[in-house]
């Protein structure tokens, strides 16, 4: 693994990923990363400590190395190691060298002092001048014998947004294909076009190929890439589904093809799940295992951490999905890897066949419960940058496809059979109407309502992409915020007053209050209630009761888009749409036996290569 410094967003942003320090980092005309001195550099950090607990237990690695190349003033080198226990990084007096004064560029190795209890080791360089760095890397010797043959699939499905995909095209074919790490003549990108907006002729060369697809989704447009893989000369060991609206550091694909070069019998088919950074804090991990809650909801497994804070860096790595024990049977059996950064075995394609056509949401859920893995692989330094789920909440996918879709998922391959996705669906539509937010309420309706109508709806061809625009044309139209101040104003409102806190701080109820709004559904099923205005988060998730009740009307915030949408209290229609539930649920109940019979009939076909080939019009 390499040492990492890049010029990218993250870096300038959040340089802690990647260098702890007390002077600058800098790049000078020449290209070099130059070390500003004085200064002391650790490097004991989620990109650059070498994750030895992992390597071990994931690979046949068991001793470790340094490759350091540097030249200008004289420094010192040490040792650093971190445990479960550590919040700074602890030195190893004894590892300590003094590195003389060079104008030349100068090598050095050292090995590794390695600890049981180790859960990362990194070095920190010390001088009084400035020190250039490059071409440093961490290594480990293996026989040939144990390395195994890989081919990686890189598969990333795209629906307009030319700028992140052509970015990413050429940095995978300039800093992998072009560089010479072991992985540049073992790497084939497959771009699939959902949007038909790319040159794909002209994008097209050596192992990078683009296929104008037709808008399938997310579940489509990876299917295909799993497609072109299993049929690419040579055939795909492995599949990196990523996804296309991202930043990444090649050197997180580097690491996952030399990884997947040395892994263990125990760890072989195994996928691989990287972290989701945000985009916006770039230090942030979102989410790099997920599981299935019991009540129906995607839940990320480690606790949200700050990957520049060492503590959370190892905490990061140390974490172990809790099998066995009773409190976590659901993160326990129902975790899973998002289809944001994911490598899953050909083998395993093979095995459990393709995706279901969901379109998006809950497709990569259901794969990788559906596949069982016997381990997921997760790595500091294996990652993406993703615009974080504030930014880019669609009620269309969150209320109309997550409804849909985890009912289809689990009536037909039995995905999460822990989690009660029926239970879920109340909870949502009963949740927007108490927001007086009719209109998304409606959209779970409409899920489950297409979910109701069996295998043969989501089988039919373009019934996917009609669906999903219908839902989104149908969802709550927000307005951009200057058109809604002013009638909030005439609400008595001035939400130029109003801080984020304002609007997502909710007082307490009593436990009286809270039951009468659950029997009233906050004033609407019976009794006159009050009059007021409240001013919320118009998060999808978001459930400000203290503040929310008894009011009339609602205006409901989305902060960080800078939109909103006032709402009103509308007993007729609250009546329509709970009636609606009702009537449904009924239907439900009548025919639930029938649906699963016909979903799980449905399951060969659905998942095989055959189905997708003529659902894609591809021979």
């Amino acid at each position: 693994m390499n040492i990492l410094i890049e010029a990218t967003p993250q870096f300038y942003q959040a340089p802690g990923l990647y260098c702890a320090s007390n002077n600058a980092i800098l790049r000078d005309e020449n290209g070099d990363w130059v070390l500003l001195g004085p200064g002391t550099f650790d490097f004991t950090t989620f990109f650059n400590a070498v994750s030895v607990q992992k390597w071990r237990r994931y690979t046949v690695a068991n001793k470790f190395h340094l490759h350091l190349e540097i030249k200008g003033a004289a420094c010192s080198y040490v040792q650093t190691r971190a445990d479960t226990y550590t919040w700074y990084s602890e030195k190893l007096p004894e590892t300590k060298r003094d590195l003389p004064a060079s104008d030349e560029w100068t090598s050095y190795e050292f090995d590794v002092q390695t600890q049981d209890a180790d859960i990362m080791d990194g070095f920190i360089l010390s001088s009084d001048g400035d020190v250039r760095i490059r071409n440093s890397y961490y290594f480990t010797d293996v026989d040939d014998s144990a390395l195994r043959p890989v081919e990686l699939a890189l598969c990333t499905t795209t629906f307009k947004k030319e700028h992140y995909i052509t970015h990413n095209i050429d940095l995978v074919e300039k800093s992998i294909m072009g560089s010479d790490e072991p992985i540049a003549d073992h790497i084939t990108m497959h771009v699939v076009d959902n949007g038909r907006t790319l040159d794909a002729e002209g994008l097209s060369h050596g192992r990078i190929h683009v296929y104008p697809n037709q808008n399938v989704g997310g579940s489509g447009g990876f299917a295909r890439g799993m497609i072109q893989a299993l049929e690419q000369t040579p055939k795909a060991t492995h599949v990196l589904l990523m996804d296309d609206d991202v930043y990444i550091s090649p050197e997180s694909i580097v690491r996952t093809y030399n990884l997947l070069s040395i892994v263990n019998d125990e760890y072989r088919y195994s996928f691989i799940s990287g972290a989701m950074m945000n985009m916006d804090e770039p230090e942030a991990r979102h989410e790099d295992i997920g599981f299935m809650h019991t009540s129906g909801t995607c839940r990320a497994a480690k606790l949200w951490g700050r990957m520049n804070v060492l503590h959370d860096a190892i905490v990061n790595e140390a974490f172990r999905i809790p099998y066995g024990e009773h409190d976590f049977k659901d993160m326990a059996t129902q975790h899973y890897a998002a289809w944001w950064y994911c490598v899953i075995p050909t083998t395993a394609i093979e095995e459990n066949g393709m995706p279901l056509p969901l379109f998006v949401r809950m497709d990569d859920a259901e794969y990788g419960l559906r596949c069982k893995p016997k381990h997921f692989m997760t790595m500091n330094g294996i990652c993406i940058w993703h615009s974080p789920f504030a930014m880019r909440y669609s009620a269309a996918a969150e209320r109309y496809q997550a409804v849909r879709n985890s009912l289809i998922a689990q009536f037909t391959t039995g995905f999460a059979p822990m989690s009660d996705f029926v239970d879920n669906f109340y909870h949502m539509v009963s949740l927007e109407l108490k927001k007086f937010n009719y209109a998304d309420a409606e959209l779970a309706l409409d899920g489950f309502e297409d979910f109701l109508k069996g295998p043969d709806f989501i089988a039919t061809k373009g019934q996917s992409e009609a669906s999903f625009l219908a839902a989104s044309k149908n969802a709550e139209k927000l307005e951009p915020l200057e058109q809604v101040k002013e009638e909030a104003r005439e609400l008595g409102v001035d939400l130029d007053e109003l801080t984020s806190l304002d609007i997502t701080r909710d007082p307490s109820r009593t436990r009286q209050e809270a039951f009468i709004d659950y029997l009233t559904f906050n004033g609407q099923r019976f009794g006159e209630g009050e009059r007021g205005v409240a001013v919320i988060d118009a998060a999808g998730g978001a459930y400000p009761a203290g503040r929310i009740r008894g009011k009339d009307v609602i205006i409901a915030i989305d902060i960080p888009n800078h939109k909103g949408a006032i709402r009103r209290k509308d007993k007729k229609r609250f009546h329509q749409v709970w009636s609606r539930y009702k009537a449904d649920m009924k239907q439900f109940k009548a025919n639930e036996s029938k649906l699963r019979e016909a979903y799980g009939a449905a399951r060969e076909k659905l998942t095989s290569v055959a189905f997708w080939k003529d659902y894609l019009d591809i021979s």
